[in-house]
């Protein structure tokens, strides 16, 4: 256990049973002549208080103390609850202090963010919801994604509705961070991340995403960029390495909600709600594209569903790992892929639709290809019908992840309770996420 932790376990600890004594301390108060804290009680007693309306207020003053550790105690219980990424930050209070925090939590093929952290990040807000692809003024979301050089880290003032007039173009090391604030972004092109490294996406809203022809938006170290056709994607990562995409909510767009394409690797893709769509995460550009064998890709504790048809994902060459999502139903499948990708299905839990296609896999190729592949479940959840057919290459794809990466697959009995935070996560003031 981590010193920090250690000092909040131990300091909720304390606190509960310092409430108990103050509680014990008000029901006595009455009894006593005097005493240091004259109006730290729930109650205020006159020396003629008398000695029945004191035994009156001890059951009040009991209640109100075993209400406090109640109270304290409920946190600590949700946390038991939560997946390995979340207990990582959520169990802070002080996290809005604590931001970068956040960078440490990430695990699967994207490993640690931490090259997103420490010296030299600069810490950007966005007040202003406008858009100028060409021009950002200062305060916009697009300013702080292409006009900063280095390290940034980007949070938003207040609750926002960003329309995008074209793609925004995300440079390297940056971290979108949409805790505390309800962030909708929607529009054309929606998020590209091109030839970038060490990316974090949290806590965003990202819907109705269109189409774009070719257009020309700022990139990077403030050039401009000439981009071709973009399908209305939420997200699209091309050639992109080392990025985190963590605890968003996708529905509703043009094309489809991710993209992992051209070469792109060192991929997590956690924590996130997809809905309402049709094809849903594609991994792999296309047939053939052969730098996308070397694609690495972690997807962990999402919830896909309801009304989503394909895709979750459907993976082209590369490597994948799928483990402790919850699939609340599809319509021609769940996970498929063509040109002999490695996946390993393990630990999910999915609830076959009532009616129609109850398979869970699709297989694109011709018999001998696809009996050369890997992609089988180990320990899945299957419900209301579903099945996981025709397996091959049985204990032949495993993660082979390294320290930074690793993290310990939860029995998929508890992938509800894990999937529970799944999407933007509702943090405000007073309450913890």
């Amino acid at each position: 256990m981590s010193l920090y932790r250690y000092s909040i376990t131990r300091i909720n600890k304390n606190t509960t049973f310092s409430y108990l004594i103050f509680g014990v301390f008000c029901c006595i108060r009455p009894s006593l002549t005097s005493h240091p804290f004259p109006s730290s009680c729930l109650y205020k007693f006159t020396e003629k208080t008398t000695k029945n309306s004191t035994m009156a207020t001890i059951p009040w003053c009991f209640t109100m103390a075993l209400f406090m550790v109640i109270l304290l105690a409920i946190p600590n219980a949700s946390l038991a609850k939560m997946n390995v990424i979340d207990k990582c930050w959520r169990e802070n209070p002080l996290w809005r202090s604590h931001r970068q925090q956040l960078a440490k939590c990430s695990v699967g093929f994207a490993g640690k963010m931490t090259n997103n952290t420490g010296k030299g990040v600069v810490r950007y807000m966005v007040t202003d919801p406008s858009d100028d692809p060409l021009n950002p003024k200062t305060g916009t979301l697009r300013h702080g994604v292409t006009m900063i050089k280095g390290k940034v880290w980007i949070t938003f003032k207040r609750n926002m509705h960003v329309t995008l007039q074209r793609p925004l173009l995300i440079s390297s090391f940056t971290a979108i961070d949409g805790r505390g604030v309800d962030v909708h972004i929607t529009g054309a092109g929606c998020l590209l991340v091109y030839q970038a490294t060490d990316v974090i996406i949290h806590g965003l809203r990202i819907r109705h995403c269109k189409s774009q022809p070719p257009s020309s938006v700022m990139g990077p170290d403030s050039k401009v960029i000439p981009l071709g056709q973009m399908d209305g994607d939420a997200i699209r990562l091309v050639t992109a390495r080392k990025v985190w995409i963590d605890h968003n909510t996708l529905y509703e767009c043009q094309d489809g909600l991710l993209d992992v394409t051209r070469g792109s690797t060192e991929v997590t893709i956690s924590n996130n709600w997809f809905r309402n769509q049709d094809k849903v995460m594609l991994l792999g550009h296309d047939d053939g594209h052969l730098r996308d064998r070397n694609m690495k890709a972690t997807v962990i504790f999402n919830h896909f569903g309801p009304n989503c048809n394909q895709r979750m994902p459907r993976v082209r060459h590369g490597y994948v790992h799928v483990a402790n999502n919850l699939y609340q139903g599809w319509e021609q499948y769940a996970i498929g892929g063509s040109m002999s990708p490695s996946i390993k299905s393990e630990c999910n839990f999915f609830i076959a639709p009532k009616l129609g296609n109850k398979e869970v896999t699709w297989r694109q190729g011709n018999e001998a290809d696809k009996a050369s592949w890997k992609f089988y479940s180990v320990g899945d959840i299957f419900e209301n019908g579903a099945s996981f057919s025709k397996q091959t290459g049985l204990g032949g794809a495993k993660p082979l992840y390294n320290q930074e990466q690793s993290f310990k697959v939860a029995d998929a009995t508890s992938v509800k309770e894990l999937t529970s935070s799944s999407g933007v996560l509702q943090c405000s003031r007073t309450l913890r996420c």
